[in-house]
């Protein structure tokens, strides 16, 4: 049984400012006290411990996520790359992602990163409208993430990502589409665009700012989609749009239940191996989480393993798959988890009687509704 493609994700987990809405392992600090060296240094050994988990495989795709990836070094991100080439590989035009914040201190970075090996940038504009990236906490302005995703075209990047939220506080539905307009006339390749959440442990979750009612929010989400693909962008994931050929392979690899690694403090991974008897093993990793720990020298590099058995399986694979609007392949379930397909019918079937899939020979696909209500899909394979 051959083994899925493999990713690997990179964390960086340092920013200037802590957003009150993000519940991400992230670290306020200043740039220049982020300890670059020593990052270094544990992200070597980091990728020579992990190696051996590709099996033979190389990656596909690198993402730097965070924090924010931007603030470190362009030598440090090209150091990164060239070991992850060295130790493990990349395949022919391998896509490789960083994550910029357009605050003026990183976009001066921009064309050193293209130099490093970058070939990708996503970059978390979240809203042009200056009220409400004050209301987010954020660093920039709407002119300075204007005038970063420009330095980063004449830098060479033809292939980035906007990344914007709608649903903010006390936004209006002119305001959102304000925004998708704005984003639309940048010329990205690429736009993530998803609903503003309020998560445990965040400072909106202790003191919840007023968010549009319900009904606004739906208004937001079907004028958002109707316009983004007037323009061209369809909606391949939930949250994620763009022509055909710009969709982000990384995150792809994460829907079809991909193979990744996850490297750097509180990163979290999956990786399959072939069993001798037949059939496969499938493994989540988590590293250690603070960036404190995971510098310390005098302690070795912690990965946490969590076997996932059989019978959860079918949930784990497809609360990824759903989220993609491809219609899913049974034989590719099969291959990806080592699960026979015949095992899902009795779930499936149902899923055809409440009108929440479709089912033809060896693909499944949500229906609209289903696609609009993929918490009761999901929620069959728990039953």
């Amino acid at each position: 049984m051959s083994l899925p493609p493999l990713a690997i994700y990179i964390h960086v987990p340092w920013c200037i400012r802590k957003c009150p809405y993000c519940d991400f392992n992230s670290h306020a600090a200043k740039a220049e006290d982020i300890p670059e060296a020593d990052y270094l240094s544990r992200m070597h050994e980091d990728i020579r411990q992990d190696a051996s988990l590709a099996q033979g495989r190389k990656a596909q795709s690198v993402f730097f996520g965070g924090g924010t990836p931007s603030l470190l070094s362009a030598s440090a991100i090209g150091q990164i790359i060239h070991w992850v080439e060295h130790y493990i590989g990349l395949t022919d035009n391998a896509e490789i992602t960083l994550e910029a914040n357009p605050g003026t201190v990183e976009a001066h970075r921009f064309a050193g990163f293209r130099a490093a090996g970058v070939n990708r940038l996503s970059i978390g504009v979240q809203s042009f409208a200056d009220r409400l990236l004050q209301t987010l906490g954020r660093i920039h302005s709407a002119d300075e993430a204007i005038r970063a995703i420009d330095i980063a075209r004449q830098a060479g990047f033809d292939n980035f990502n906007i990344d914007l939220m709608h649903g903010l506080p006390d936004q209006s539905e002119a305001e959102a589409l304000a925004d998708l307009h704005q984003a639309v006339a940048l010329s990205p390749t690429h736009i993530s665009w998803y609903q503003l959440t309020i998560e445990a442990n965040t400072e909106f979750y202790r003191q919840p700012p007023t968010l549009p009612a319900d009904e606004t929010l739906w208004d937001i989400q079907q004028a958002g989609q109707e316009y983004l693909a007037s323009q061209g962008f369809n909606q391949y994931e939930v949250s994620a749009y763009a022509r055909d050929a710009d969709q982000s392979q990384h995150n792809l690899n994460y829907w079809r239940y991909g193979d990744y690694l996850g490297l750097g403090p509180g990163a979290h991974g999956k990786y399959s191996r072939a069993l001798t008897q037949g059939g496969l093993s499938i493994t989540r990793t988590k590293k250690t989480r603070l960036p404190k720990d995971y510098l310390n020298a005098d302690r070795p590099l912690m990965r946490q393993e969590e076997s996932i058995a059989e019978a959860d399986r079918p949930f784990d694979y497809f609360i990824n798959a759903f989220r993609l609007r491809e219609p899913v392949s049974l034989h590719q379930f099969e291959q990806s988890t080592g699960v026979p397909s015949a095992t899902l019918a009795p779930v499936l079937s149902l899923l055809v009687a409440r009108g929440l899939i479709r089912w033809q020979d060896d693909s499944v696909a949500t229906t609209d509704h289903g696609y609009l209500h993929l918490n009761d899909v999901l929620s069959y394979w728990l039953e």
